[in-house]
Parts: structure tokens; sequence; C-alpha cells
């Protein structure tokens, strides 16, 4: 076979693999976008406390630093998404006892609950949409389980309560990330 020949069969192999490697990620982001609706729900309704939306969250971000780690260096390979599959397994299995176990809080109310759940909603329509990439919503995770650890630690340390002071800190936590979650949607990376 000729050069031109081996070229020609090179590309036709590559254009056939580009679907499915498309494919995969869209498969990754869909498990993404639902496994964040299944905490915005739990944050919503009261079966997931703060303490164990910051671990969901955090184990999310690892996650997706993971994922784009492994981004770095070309397309994920079938092994990579493999792994992958088995994490999200994993932490679908997490969210699953942490929403069905004997910890609850009150159902979300109030301002500080529903702009969890908002930016929660956010975060998944840009992994949905493409508009985060992995690192983003790695980072956006991070922010979150930031503001509910700290919200966790207030509430311990006030008899389950936030103060007024409490609340203006972590809804100045929640505009910076609301920022952030704007601008990372907004910038020219996509997924």
């Amino acid at each position: 076979m000729n050069w031109t020949g081996r070229l020609t069969v090179v590309a036709l192999f590559g254009a056939l693999a580009l679907p499915a490697i498309a494919q995969s990620n869209q498969e990754i982001n869909a498990r993404k976008e639902n496994q964040q609706d299944r905490i915005a729900n739990g944050i919503q309704n009261g079966s997931l406390t703060a303490g164990e939306t910051s671990n969901l969250e955090r184990k999310e971000g690892a996650l997706n630093q993971e994922e784009r780690d492994m981004k770095k260096v070309g397309p994920l390979t079938p092994a990579e998404r493999a792994t992958i599959n088995q994490q999200q397994n994993q932490l679908s299995k997490d969210i699953y006892q942490d929403k069905h176990n004997a910890a609850v809080q009150p159902p979300a109310k109030g301002e500080i609950n529903q702009r969890k759940e908002n930016q929660q909603d956010r975060i998944a329509q840009g992994v949905k949409s493409g508009q985060l990439t992995a690192g983003e919503t790695a980072r956006l995770e991070g922010r979150e389980a930031h503001i509910n650890r700290q919200e966790a630690r207030m509430k311990a340390a006030n008899g389950g309560r936030l103060t007024p002071g409490d609340r203006a800190k972590i809804n100045r936590e929640q505009n910076r990330t609301s920022r952030a979650i704007y601008r990372d949607k907004h910038n020219a990376r996509k997924q």
C-alpha cells in the first residue's frame, strides 16, 4: 500500500473512532449531570446534611480532577473510561447511601439552601452543555464543598443554627462561587 493509501486508511479509522470517543464523553458528562441533580435534590428535600453534601462534592471534585489529568495526554482510552465509570458507580452508591441513611436536616428552605440547589443545577447544566471543563467542574465542586464544610462547622458551633453573621459570610461565599460559575461557563474553554 502506498503512502496515500495508508494515510487514507488512518484518516478513515480516525473518523470512525471520533463518534465513539464523543459518545463516551457524552455518557460521562450525562452521569455527572445526573449526580449533580441527585445531590441538589437531596439538599432540597433534606435527605443530605451539609456534611454529607460536602463529602460528596469533594469526591465529585476529585473524580473530575482525575478525568482532567487523564485527558491531558489525549483522549480517554477505553481503560480510562472504564475507570471513570467504576468511580462514578461508587459515587452513585455513596449518594444513594447518604440520601437514605438516618441523618437528615430540615428540607431546604431559605436563601442559602435554595442557592446551593441553584448552583448545583447551574454546574450540572454547564457539564451537560460542555461549557464547563472537567477541571473547572472540579474547582467549582471544591468551592461548593468548602462552603458546605464551613456551614456545618458554623452550625455545630451554634447549636445547629446559623447566626446572622454566619448567614452573611456564607452568602458572600456563595456570591463568589456564583460569579466563578458564570466566568467558567462563559469563557472560551469547552469540554
